[in-house]
């Protein structure tokens, strides 16, 4: 069975700080810390051989534990500065020795460590949580065993129980008598450990303590009774969550390779020698034939040379060449070298991350490898240098910035584009952008500037924390000095020219790569920065309104529950749900958690909402409270003051298979199942004498699978335009289309899903209800019914295995690194993945050339419609009334002719006062 190792990342950090001399590099920063938690995670993989894995971090910011009592670990002096300079480098360092890093807002490690225990154990998976926190003994059961690497103890449920004299289901128990001195969460005065675990024998549990706490004698036995009004809360906070929502499945955390070229860059910083040593002897051990075969595409292109005249140079050399931009005549010098340039790299320093809100405070550019200045507009302070004035600067380069006839390169131009537009602006001529040079070329990589330096140049980049520091006493860009800034921002612009010079010739080198950069992925640039600017319109008064509603219904919820439960509880305590649920109303126990307990998640509450009603009143309990607080609440504090409008912003760099991503605030996953979440949808409106216009390519994954399978029943179905739900139900269950029942027909749906997902028997079985012979009888019948699907997905498998990679449609390469892994686990996930990527990838690039095709039809036309929104497979339009008829009629052929499929592509378009009219 496999084995899943969770590293409490925090604890150990901490720990190695403190327990390790204060070990610095030649240039003084601090590597205690990430040498410490390095060597624990490499004695951790020699010690456990574990098939997945992750390294667990407390994320920046409150948790709900705070919310609950202000005064949680609110005795903790602030971080060191040198513990917090080396965070950021650990994590990298992490990452690239092969762990899968977690870190979730809101919650702790503790937390996500609990959860994924809990996830493990109901997939029969045996887990290894490596931690100095003793709170964590709480997961110990059969299966869970808790390693403190640093004193090189182990224990199971009997060593728990010899350690602290009670069982690991009475840790939570016994923490919230003694306290945690460490969180701040006191215990019962003078109630030490032998005093709890005597307690705790004699009464067997915290409850029955509390029950007979009046039999209690002597001294302690006041406060102990004095205490009783916090023991609930207590308990509350050291007790261990284990149903948190987390960002990533078990199967996304496998082990990985590690990436020589980042720990080459780390040790070679940090001047961790002996490392160095190993990493070159595993470096030339590995060098075989077999091993350069195996090797994609793309991780060949990351080890090539550097172009010819971009030669190495020594740590920093490369800034010797830049300057400040301080005077008229050095100026003009610079708009004569920029005007005559083939490229210029360009970058822009200011205010703010928010692209709406961010204003200029400098620019940089590059024309040569080490050839680079910086041009300081907006720095403030005392002793500053005089700076040429804005807006006379923005006039002289406006020809420039606006002219198609000069190229510019940039790393997330988008953004720069953004800033010019603040200040009036259009940039034209973006001719290459690093990012997506980078997307394309290595789409599972990190993409930002620093990474992309020291993978592919073997340079380190100035931090911007080391120009602007951190927390409390960060400053602003247009504070620091311009000397310092001049450094930090030419070197942005220099590095840059450097990356392209070496990743264009790659994408050169696979014409494919090539066309998809320079034929989708810039041209959506563009698009999606204009779709930015514009924004879509909110009611906040609709939503305001729905607030209200929705939390007078919350508020009835909370009342029927405590009616059904015939005594008020805490709906959001899992302990008191599972007191309720399970020990009072005696309902029957579908799982557990990872400490004995029965578990109250969405799965189980869904299960028993089937026969009881208190748990189908906590779903909707559940579902309401977010949709409040996450859109009802949230949305209507994001309109923009200047434009009256909810600007979100797309991620081209973020998905592996091409999709795109929203946020601030995330639009693509807006819940439309209930008529409560449509009514969310429905606040997006559109202005007066508009409409919004939704058009969706309507079973695009499937059609897909039919282009790349050929199979020609599937053909055939997509090709007459029937339900293809109601064909595969034909198929499946030998009746004829009308004979179809409904339910069937749901079937035939999710077996059309499921299988393109690489939905298996057991997960069929589950998902419909069934039993799994019956589930495997099914998929069967689909197979001998479908022989194109089935040659396609082991003909997949096969080309993934052999390349490293599958392809979309358009060649887009989805990498997989675990399709060659010994273990069955990782590889089975890798050939589920294999499958299901060029459906996704495909249509992810079907969207994008939708969106350039609408988005040219409406720049050639008179017409006043814009493009504002893409979600998933549909594109989100404000059209005014009297355009309607034509944008209705030439959406289907613009987005249907995008490609050439052996499936027509078929798109259907609703059109509305808002958008849940419209789709």
């Amino acid at each position: 069975m496999p084995t899943l190792l969770l590293v409490d990342g925090s604890s150990y950090l901490y720990r190695a700080f403190h327990a390790l001399p204060d070990l610095r590099n030649s240039r003084g920063e601090p590597t205690g810390a990430i040498r410490g938690v390095l060597s624990m995670l490499r004695r951790l993989e020699s010690d456990y051989k574990a098939e997945f894995r992750a390294c667990v971090f407390d994320a920046k910011g409150k948790t709900f534990r705070d919310d609950w009592y202000p005064d949680y670990k609110s005795h903790r002096p602030p971080m060191p500065d040198d513990l917090r300079a080396q965070i950021e480098p650990l994590h990298a360092a992490v990452q690239a020795e092969g762990w899968p890093l977690l870190a979730v807002d809101g919650v702790e490690a503790d937390d996500v460590i609990g959860t994924l225990t809990r996830q493990a154990l109901e997939r029969g998976w045996e887990v290894v949580i490596s931690t100095g926190d003793k709170d964590l003994t709480q997961l110990v059961r059969p299966g869970v065993r808790w390693v403190n690497t640093m004193s090189e103890e182990v224990l199971d449920e009997a060593g728990v129980t010899a350690k602290f004299g009670v069982p690991p289901e009475r840790i939570v128990d016994y923490l919230a008598l003694v306290g945690d001195t460490v969180d701040n969460v006191p215990g019962v005065e003078k109630c030490g450990p032998k005093t709890a675990v005597k307690w705790l024998t004699e009464y067997g549990s915290l409850d029955a303590l509390v029950a007979n706490a009046a039999k209690v004698g002597g001294k302690v036995g006041d406060n102990l009774r004095r205490h009783l009004d916090f023991l609930p809360l207590g308990r509350r906070l050291v007790t261990v969550v284990t149903d948190v929502a987390l960002p990533v499945t078990l199967d996304e955390l496998p082990a990985r390779d590690d990436d020589k070229a980042a720990l080459r860059a780390l040790y070679e910083r940090f001047e961790f020698r002996g490392w160095l040593k190993d990493l070159d002897g595993a470096a030339a051990g590995a060098a075989s034939v077999a091993d350069a075969k195996a090797a994609t595409e793309a991780r060949r292109f990351a080890d090539e040379g550097t172009v010819a005249d971009d030669p190495p140079c020594a740590p920093g050399a490369h800034r010797s060449g830049y300057v400040a931009i301080l005077d008229w005549p050095t100026f003009d010098a610079w708009l004569a070298k920029i005007g005559a340039a083939g490229l210029t790299a360009f970058d822009t320093e200011t205010t703010s991350l928010d692209p709406m809100a961010a204003k200029l405070v400098g620019m940089s550019f590059a024309v040569a490898p080490g050839e680079a200045a910086y041009l300081p507009l907006a720095h403030r302070g005392q002793d500053l240098p005089a700076q040429l004035a804005l807006a006379e600067v923005l006039d002289k380069l406006r020809p420039w910035l606006e002219s198609d006839r000069h190229p510019k390169l940039g790393q997330n131009l988008k953004y720069d584009a953004h800033v010019l537009a603040n200040h009036g602006i259009t940039l034209r001529g973006i001719a290459h952008d690093t990012l997506l040079e980078s997307y394309v070329l290595e789409s599972d990589k990190t993409h930002d500037l620093d990474a992309l330096a020291r993978r592919h140049l073997g340079l380190t980049a100035i931090p911007y924390t080391e120009v602007c520091g951190k927390g409390a006493k960060q400053i602003g860009f247009d504070e620091v000095a311009i000397e310092r800034a001049t450094e930090y921002a030419a070197e942005d612009a220099d590095l840059t020219l450097r990356l392209h010079r070496k990743l264009w010739p790659q994408l050169e080198a696979a014409p494919r790569l090539a066309a998809l950069y320079r034929d989708l992925e810039l041209p959506v640039l563009s698009v999606l920065l204009e779709m930015e600017r514009t924004g879509v319109l909110i009611d906040p008064f609709l939503l305001a309104q729905h607030g209200e509603e929705l939390g007078r219904r919350v508020h009835e919820l909370e009342r029927e529950a405590h009616a059904l439960a015939g005594q008020p509880f805490n709906l959001g305590s899992p302990k008191q749900l599972g007191e309720i649920l399970f020990v009072k109303l005696g309902l029957p126990v579908v799982k557990k958690t990872a400490t004995g307990q029965p578990s109250t998640d969405e799965d189980v509450l869904t299960q028993l909402a089937e026969d009881y009603p208190l748990p189908k009143l906590l779903l909707e309990h559940r579902s309401l409270s977010k949709l409040k607080s996450t859109y009802a609440d949230k949305l209507p504090r994001m309109v923009d003051p200047h434009t009256g409008r909810v600007h979100t912003s797309f991620s081209q760099a973020t998905a592996v298979t091409g999709r795109l991503s929203s946020s601030e605030p995330n639009l693509q996953n807006i819940p439309i199942r209930t008529p409560e979440g449509r009514r969310i949808r429905a606040a997006f409106i559109a202005p007066r004498e508009h409409l919004i216009v939704s058009a969706d390519y309507s079973q695009i994954e499937l059609r897909i699978m039919a282009h790349l399978s050929g199979d020609a029943r599937l053909l055939e179905a997509f090709a007459r335009g029937e339900d293809v739900h109601r064909a595969t139900a034909a198929e499946v269950f030998g009746c004829t289309p009308a004979e179809v029942t409904s339910e069937q027909r749901r079937y035939a749906k999710v077996i059309n899903f499921g299988l393109i997902y690489g939905m298996s028997a057991h997960g069929l079985a589950k998902n419909l209800g069934i039993e799994r012979a019956a589930a495997q009888g099914w998929i069967d019948r689909y197979f001998a019914r479908y022989p194109g699907v089935a040659d396609y997905m082991e003909r997949i498998k096969a080309e993934a295995k052999a390349a490293g990679y599958v392809e979309t449609v358009f060649g887009r390469r989805l990498y997989l690194p675990d399709i060659r892994a010994q273990q069955a686990g990782r590889r089975q996930a890798a050939e589920r993945a294999a499958i299901n990527a060029p459906m996704q990838g495909t249509a992810a690039d079907l969207i994008k050339k939708a969106m350039i095709a609408v988005s040219r039809w409406l720049a050639g036309s008179a017409l006043k419609s814009k493009l504002v929104l893409q979600v998933h497979d549909e594109l989100v339009l404000e059209v005014p009334k009297a355009e309607l008829e034509a944008v209705r009629a030439e959406l289907p052929r613009l987005m249907g002719e995008v490609a050439a499929l052996e499936v027509p592509l078929l798109v259907e378009v609703g059109a509305g006062n808002n958008w849940d009219e419209a789709h």
